[in-house]
Parts: structure tokens; C-alpha cells; sequence
């Protein structure tokens, strides 16, 4: 599977395009909140199959009416997410900046906690990591995972928004870095970096260092029990 990024609109999301090599077909995962990543895939000409989204929150989730508008095709969206989605008409305002105010779209499927997605020939796993917002997750294959706001090199998404609870978190990254160590990790923000390298280093996962086991920073106390 090729992973292309494309970084966008005014809070610099960095949405993906996957694309499975036996079969040209491509997956857009999250979509900006500004019609830029439409011209910017344009005039890359991909053959896009679905649109998958990690989680609801504008920079991410914002643009999608635009997208559908091209590309008419099945989108997915975490069904624990659903109503952070419904916020989107009123999330500018939300956050001070009511310009930003966008219409919904469509959603064609719900995922739960293991689903998989058939692209092309690739498989796309699903894995639930709530805490950012009530559904965010996480798609990926043997090489690569696209985590949304989950987890950044050497950070974490925030957990102070509403809908955002930090305990929950703390447990999805649990589970998210239990993955094997060697995934690539595309993240919502920032540049990429690897399961195991913020395992090591991470100043948010000291926690997890601590019950593993593992040398590294002693790293913050967040949440409730790190």
C-alpha cells in the first residue's frame, strides 16, 4: 500500500491517500476543513474508492460534503463518533471561529473495534481509540497505521475539548501501542514516526515504559493513572 500525505487548510491537518498497488484504487482517510485537499487530489487524478474518516473534529472531518461532491463514493465513520459528527454545523462557533461552521455530508458505514475494509487487494483493520473524541480510530495494514489525533511524534492529542475524557485515552493508547512496534505512524499533525520510537521516547507514554518494563524518560502524568 503507497501512503501519500497531503497537509491542509488552516489547521494544517495532514490527511492521507492510500492506495492499494495491485489495483490502483485509493482511499482518502480525513479531508480537511477547506475545499484544498479537492483541488490538490484533482491534480493528482487518483481513483478514489471510499473516504474514511478517523474522527469528527472540523480540521478532519469538515470538508467531506465537499469531497462527496466529486467523488461520489462509500464513506466510513467510527460509530462511537457519530455525535461529534453532528456537531460540524456548529463546531466553528464551538471554538471561536464560526466561519468554520461546516455541513455534515454523508455517512454510508459505521465501524466498530476490528472491522476490516477491503482495498483492492490491501485489508484495512480498525481499531477504536477513543479519548480525543468519543470514536476516534485507526486504520491500518502490515506496514502502516493512520491514527488520526491519537497518538503524534512525541505527543499526544488533547484531551481538554469537549467530549474528550483523558482516562480513556490513556487506555486507547494502551491498546494502540500494544500493535506491533514497526508500524509506520501517520499522524493528524506533525511528521511520521514509528510505534516503537515513541514507545521509547514519547514524554506521554511514560506510563506505559514503567509497565513494560522499558528504559526511557519517566515522561508526564496526564491522566488518572499515568
Amino acid at each position: 500500500m503507497q501512503v501519500e500525505c497531503f497537509t491542509v487548510g488552516a489547521f494544517q491537518v495532514n490527511t492521507y491517500l492510500l492506495t492499494d498497488e495491485s489495483t490502483g484504487l485509493s482511499a482518502v482517510v480525513d479531508t480537511g476543513e477547506s475545499a484544498e485537499l479537492v483541488d490538490r487530489l484533482r491534480e493528482r487524478a487518483p481513483n478514489v474508492a471510499m473516504i474514511l474518516l478517523t474522527h469528527a473534529h472540523i480540521d478532519h472531518a469538515g470538508a467531506l460534503a465537499m469531497l462527496q461532491a466529486v467523488w461520489d463514493v462509500p464513506t466510513y465513520l467510527p460509530r462511537d463518533e457519530e455525535p461529534m459528527f453532528r456537531t460540524l454545523p456548529m463546531q466553528g462557533t464551538m471554538f471561536g471561529s464560526p466561519q468554520l461552521n461546516r455541513r455534515c455530508g454523508r455517512i454510508d458505514h459505521h465501524l466498530d473495534d476490528g472491522d476490516t475494509i477491503a482495498l483492492g487487494d490491501t485489508t484495512l483493520r480498525f481499531i477504536s481509540t477513543p479519548g480525543h473524541t468519543p470514536g476516534q480510530g485507526c486504520f491500518y495494514d502490515d506496514h502502516d497505521i493512520v491514527v488520526g489525533d491519537t497518538l503524534f511524534s512525541g505527543s499526544i492529542g488533547r484531551t481538554d475539548f469537549p467530549m474528550s475524557d483523558p482516562a480513556t485515552a490513556a487506555e486507547s493508547l494502551r491498546r494502540l501501542l500494544a500493535l506491533p512496534g514497526h508500524l509506520r505512524v501517520h499522524s493528524g499533525h506533525g511528521p511520521m514516526t514509528t510505534l516503537d520510537r515513541e514507545l521509547r521516547t514519547n514524554p506521554f507514554l511514560g506510563y506505559l515504559r514503567r509497565e513494560r518494563g522499558l528504559a526511557g524518560p519517566p515522561g508526564l502524568r496526564w491522566a488518572p493513572g499515568t
